[in-house]
């Protein structure tokens, strides 16, 4: 007896100790970086002093705007250092030099300060040097916030371990490190007015609830759903904010919500009969695959065309030709992420094929537009996929005696 104590409950105890102290580690992680990020970005800019003229050049590359934007910012570049100009677009129309004559401060803590003219207001250097302490210390707080949903993962892990093996926790906790690492390695330009920040903590919230979905989805729970509207609402607002992926949007709106609630409910019907948490699973016939093909191709291009006419103003991309490329990329997502959703709902394991050009499609979107931490997301997909596609084919030939009668 006491030797099975020392094996079974003193190595529980442990991992325990060592979950509670990563746990707290965590926490105090994301309370000091947000307390440091506060502090720099809220101090007072105090005395500034005139160092000298400096000719800046134009960056052409992060201008692409027209009748539909009320403001036009213009940035000015020497070295690292940057200056913003805000024009209204009558102005900038009218604004076509290469180069500025800018006027550069210091501020008592050596941070350089550009701007259009020399005479400058208390408020002006304030709001500059707000700004620009904001953009220094954007990975700061993307460390506290990625510390923040590691911590979170952390807590569920610990509170459901028993409905985890070693390698889930694993693999779970692994791409919740590595999104954390990447976020503050690539911190997040700001977009559309919404600070990067803002940007980051939705990035994360997605990688974060997508890999629980996808977790729960190889192990044939129906929890899965209840996670996946959570994904959707995360991913809508995603879209809203960046302007950009409206048929996913569209595709996530009047599609994957109800698909996952009436999803649910099918699921529910279907438990395994030896093990309740098991929903039942099966394989796709042949005849089915092709017309699956077949509706992706129309979507693809049908959809592509619609949304690639409409004029939509975004400053997350800067190319017409990339973002109609994308468009199409996106459509194709869509379309395969549709079909994957039917999967899904009828249990067919070829739902993670479907998970596999997915994740490819929106890797290529991902790498285009400079989204690498969400790069952290697809490793996730392309990994539990595998996982999960062994899981329910072992399954399914286990199983195979049982024949089902209803494609529900």
């Amino acid at each position: 007896m006491i030797e099975f104590f020392r094996k079974n409950i003193e190595p529980n105890k442990k991992v325990k100790t060592i979950e509670i102290l990563l746990l707290i580690g965590l926490c105090l992680t994301s309370i000091v970086s947000f307390a440091m990020g506060t502090s720099k970005i809220n101090a007072n800019v105090g005395q500034i002093n005139f160092i000298e003229q400096v000719e800046m050049t134009r960056d052409f590359s992060l201008e692409d705007y027209d009748e539909d934007y009320a403001s036009c910012d213009v940035t000015y570049t020497k070295g690292k250092d940057s200056m913003v100009i805000t024009y209204s677009y009558d102005e900038y129309v009218n604004h076509d030099e290469k180069t500025i004559t800018a006027y550069e401060f210091e501020s008592k803590d050596g941070t350089k300060l550009y701007f259009d003219h020399k005479d400058v207001s208390k408020s002006e250097a304030q709001d500059v040097y707000t700004s620009v302490m904001a953009n220094k210390t954007m990975s700061i707080f993307n460390l506290a916030i990625a510390s923040l949903i590691l911590a979170l993962s952390v807590v569920i892990m610990m509170l459901f371990s028993r409905q985890f093996t070693t390698y889930e926790k694993a693999w779970f906790l692994s791409i919740m490190a590595l999104a954390t690492i990447i976020s503050v390695i690539f911190p997040e330009e700001s977009a559309n007015g919404v600070n990067g920040i803002v940007i980051m903590l939705l990035y994360l919230l997605d990688t974060f609830l997508n890999i629980l979905c996808e977790l729960l989805i190889s192990k044939q729970s129906r929890y899965n759903f209840l996670v996946s509207v959570l994904v959707e609402i995360v991913e809508i607002v995603m879209c809203i904010v960046l302007m950009y992926r409206f048929a996913t949007m569209a595709t996530t709106l009047f599609f994957w919500l109800p698909i996952d609630i009436i999803s649910y409910i099918n699921w529910s019907k279907h438990k395994d009969d030896q093990e309740d948490e098991l929903t039942v699973v099966r394989r796709l016939k042949g005849w089915q695959e092709v017309l699956v093909i077949l509706g992706i191709v129309v979507w693809t291009f049908g959809v592509g065309y619609l949304i690639s006419g409409l004029d939509i103003a975004t400053d997350f991309y800067h190319n017409e030709t990339l973002e109609t490329a994308i468009i199409y990329i996106d459509a194709c997502a869509s379309a395969v992420g549709i079909a994957n959703g039917l999967f899904i709902f009828f249990r067919f394991r070829e739902q993670w094929i479907a998970w596999y050009i997915c994740a490819f499609l929106e890797a290529v979107i991902n790498i285009i537009s400079g989204q690498y931490v969400l790069l952290v997301l697809k490793l996730g997909y392309f990994t539990n996929t595998t996982y999960g596609y062994i899981k329910w084919s072992k399954y399914i030939n286990s199983h195979s005696e049982k024949k089902e009668v209803s494609i529900f």
